[in-house]
């Protein structure tokens, strides 16, 4: 197979595409809406960042990274990449909760009001954005479906694979909510203990990476028993895979690990910290 497959063998999943598009137009509706009341709040990047999020999930179910992700373990690993680390945070940085709602129409806002002033709801919401359950739940989804059996399980299985990637976009979005605590999230406890949030996710997926990278045999049965392109063995396929995943993911959590810290540290912090300095 010619290598320009791997940038052109694109499948168009046409439901997901439509929920996306919706999903876009309600945000750039409410973000509209909210700008005439609240600009410095919602200003262009915000916009980007989460149509950028929303083009990335596009990208990780249509591109050739799901094409192929039946038959490369590396581009699999990169697509598990794209749904967990670089969409979630995207479309977090856009605070999209009132936005979102904004964006719906009147009638529709106008029956859930009742429900979004409950204590249930609120409740739910908190629970799920704790830090302790969202870590638990992203390295949770993370670590039990890269165990060889259920990776398998979900490779066999339409249904289950689209499943799969859904427990990894979910529990995302809901471990980088409070790494980035997008308006109107106020954040519980000392942002430094974002840190050990933010390092021992990552020693997760150092140790994960490593066991992909130097175990030696091959884990994944499947990529076996396909047709091996471009001359890379089963093997040698996993190896990169860890790699990527290792190199990759260091570099998500650590880069806003030290972001944090510098943010934590800055002298203009300690000057607003004592006039009631909140940060949006």
């Amino acid at each position: 197979m010619n290598l320009d497959a791997l940038f052109t063998t694109w499948d168009v999943p046409w439901g997901v595409t439509a929920a996306l598009v919706v999903t876009a137009a309600i945000y750039v509706r409410g973000w509209n809406q909210i700008r005439r009341t609240r600009p410095e709040l919602f200003p262009l990047w915000r916009l980007v960042a989460f149509l950028g999020g929303v083009l990335a999930v596009f990208v990780a179910v249509a591109s050739p990274l799901d094409t192929f992700s039946e038959s490369l373990l590396f581009m699999h690993m990169a697509q598990h990449f794209v749904l967990m680390s670089i969409a979630p945070p995207l479309m977090v940085l856009g605070a999209p909760v009132v936005p979102m709602l904004r964006g719906l129409p009147r009638g529709v806002i106008g029956a859930l009001r009742p429900l979004f002033r409950t204590q249930v709801i609120h409740g739910i919401g908190g629970f799920l954005t704790q830090p302790k359950v969202a870590w638990i739940a992203m390295n949770a989804a993370y670590l039990i479906w890269h165990i060889p059996k259920a990776y398998e399980f979900a490779l066999a299985s339409e249904n289950w694979h689209n499943f799969e990637h859904a427990c990894f976009f979910f529990t995302s979005l809901m471990f980088w909510w409070p790494v980035i605590a997008p308006w109107p999230y106020r954040q519980r406890g000392s942002r430094w203990l974002l840190l050990p949030y933010l390092v021992l996710a990552d020693l997760v997926n150092t140790g994960l990476s490593a066991f992909l990278c130097f175990s030696g045999r091959l884990l994944y049965p499947s990529y076996a028993a396909v047709p091996r392109m471009f001359g890379l063995s089963a093997l040698n396929d996993q190896e990169a895979a860890g790699a990527f995943m290792w190199v990759m993911g260091s570099t998500v959590f650590l880069i806003p690990a030290m972001g944090i810290t510098v943010q934590l540290l800055s002298p203009r912090r300690a000057r607003h910290r004592g006039h009631g300095f909140a940060r949006v």
